[in-house]
């Protein structure tokens, strides 16, 4: 039998990480619940176990269950019924055993019939998911639909719908439209109110709506009439029994075959406003995506670790000129490169899921009681490193998987190429990830402020201060170089007199900075455990170089090189 959890140390490591002990305390605020729910730990011991053992059993499910339906579900997909989606065989058996476990809605409060766990053990779930099954992991990860509506919704939406996600109703929310995709503020479907049924209507169609005929649907409308920008625009629930809304058809994609992609018609469709008014993309989709994209990060991590792990076996067991392939120099540095960049980015992940875990956790405190000034200072703190922690990893780990799986198929040769082999699959379902909730490109745009406001550096300086082991210090010293050179270079863009150059630059820049965060966070991970020491030593030194690359051309780059990328563009 398989367990996607216990077969991952590194899992392990990150779910001890010292600071979990002050999540878990202020997550249970001090165990008070253990009177109260049989299922809530008494201590923090008792919390980690619990945590443990639920990742034991979704572990198990995605081992034995999970990724044995992955490529049944790839060629079946999902399809249309008499208007309705139908998930694949393997998809309907995926989604019936989570939720037999009870472990949907993990990190709803247990008045939801949640199990109040925290991020870090939540994001490590969807990261085995997605070892499993990338696409698969779209439908368990929409779940985070459910924590919108606990932070914005009215009490009667929340205790009508939050007890159902454990039940297995499904999640969606549409957001995106045929002429609104990126650029959200362009949404126009219509949201009127009809005083008559004290409801509100919805009118017009959604694209590209990921799991579209979802129970639960939080939709992005324009409520108010007259309005063009991201001021007119709320948002709604609507329930799926209510049957308004028709898919018009499963859109045929490259990748991820097992999630239904939609496009959605909206017939006077009965819906009810979460929140308030004008807020819906300013306040509450930004909320939401922000967890989205933090999901498609551990979607990338999980999907790197399966490629991994097939391209590692694979390597071991062919043989060219006489010997294993994986004996040969090049395979050794492909190999080496893909397990420091999954290292590095699954660091990351959970350093900014600790970060996320942090300030939510003090924004529920605060709804009970006052918070205290040290109490607050610290939520800005962890809010503001989740704000700019959340581009970068997506970015990274979503072009890291690109990489990776590009990198496995090309271990493999032409085999990898053959759909006889679970390579050619995660090779078409990798692609999605730097381009679904928000492009690679649109992650710049966001990451870019923390830069220009030195959150970054600051971090950078941060990390510096944590002692090391003797052994380390040439690797600390190199990141140290690094920073230098990063600050060097920041200095130069904000000497850039011409926005358009800045803009060119910026991908540049914020990849360069998380270079050297990465860096640090597998040294500080090597200098714990020494399962850590080779990828910190590869990542680091491939890291150097690309920032070297990178701060050649952000230095020689010019307002004549500038004016010959116009020139081609035209």
């Amino acid at each position: 039998m398989a367990n996607f959890f216990l077969d991952n140390e590194f899992l392990q490591f990150h779910l001890s990480h010292p600071l979990m002990k002050k999540i878990v305390e202020l997550k249970e605020n001090n165990y008070k619940e253990a009177e109260q729910y049989d299922t809530a730990p008494i201590d923090f011991d008792d919390a980690m176990d619990s945590y443990a053992k639920i990742l034991e059993i979704i572990g198990e499910i995605c081992g034995d269950i999970i990724a044995p339906n992955a490529e049944s579900v790839d060629e079946e997909g999902a399809h249309l019924v008499n208007g309705e989606v139908v998930y694949a065989k393997g998809t309907q058996e995926n989604h019936r055993a989570l939720t037999d476990a009870g472990v949907y809605g993990i990190a709803l409060p247990r008045k939801y019939n949640g199990l109040n766990f925290s991020m870090v053990p939540y994001v490590m779930a969807a990261e085995m998911v997605a070892r499993a099954d990338c696409g698969f992991a779209n439908i368990w990860g929409l779940q985070d639909c459910a924590e919108t509506i606990y932070e914005f919704a009215s009490e009667e939406l929340k205790n009508k719908y939050l007890p159902l996600i454990n039940k297995g109703y499904t999640c969606s929310m549409d957001l995106t439209e045929p002429d609104a995709g990126s650029d959200l503020q362009a949404v126009q479907l219509k949201a009127h109110f009809d005083e008559q049924n004290n409801c509100w209507r919805l009118n017009g169609v959604k694209r590209f709506i990921t799991n579209g005929d979802a129970d639960i649907k939080l939709v992005l409308a324009r409520s108010e009439e007259g309005t063009k920008d991201a001021r007119g625009l709320s948002y709604f629930l609507y329930d799926r029994k209510d049957k308004a809304v028709t898919v018009r058809r499963i859109e045929h994609k490259l990748g991820i075959k097992g999630s239904p992609t939609c496009e959605l018609v909206f017939n006077n469709a009965p819906a009810q406003l979460v929140g308030e008014r004008r807020f819906g993309l300013i306040k509450y989709v930004m909320t939401l995506m922000n967890g989205a994209r933090l999901g498609v990060a551990a979607q990338s991590v999980g999907l790197s670790e399966a490629a991994y792990r097939e391209t590692v076996k694979y390597a071991n067991e062919r043989e060219q000129y006489g010997k294993k392939i994986i004996n040969f120099s090049a395979i050794k540095e492909m190999l080496g490169n893909m397990k420091a960049k999954i290292d590095a980015a699954r660091s990351l992940l959970y350093e900014n899921s600790r970060f996320v875990d942090m300030y939510k956790i003090y924004e529920t405190i605060a709804k009970e009681r006052s918070l205290t000034p040290e109490e607050r200072t610290e939520m800005k703190l962890y809010q503001k490193l989740a704000d700019a922690y959340t581009p970068m990893l997506k970015l990274m780990s979503s072009e890291y998987v690109n990489q990776v799986t590009y990198d496995a198929i090309q271990v493999h040769g032409g085999t990898g190429y053959m759909k006889d082999f679970p390579m050619e699959r995660m090779y078409r379902d990798a692609r999605i990830t730097s381009i679904y909730e928000g492009t690679s490109q649109l992650q710049v745009v966001a990451a870019i402020r923390a830069v220009g406001t030195g959150v970054y550096l600051n971090q950078m300086k941060e990390y510096e201060t944590q002692s090391i082991k003797p052994e380390f210090e040439s690797l600390k010293n190199k990141l140290i170089d690094m920073r230098t050179r990063y600050e060097m270079i920041c200095e130069k863009a904000k000497a850039v007199n011409n926005a358009e150059i800045y803009d060119l630059i910026a991908r540049r820049l914020v990849e360069t900075a998380a270079n050297i965060i990465m860096g640090h966070l597998l040294l500080a991970d090597a200098n714990k455990n020494d399962m850590f020491v080779d990828s910190a030593h590869i990542f680091i030194a491939m890291a150097d170089a690309q920032n070297r690359e990178k701060e050649n051309y952000i230095l020689s780059i010019d307002e004549t090189t500038w004016e010959a990328y116009k020139q081609i563009n035209r």
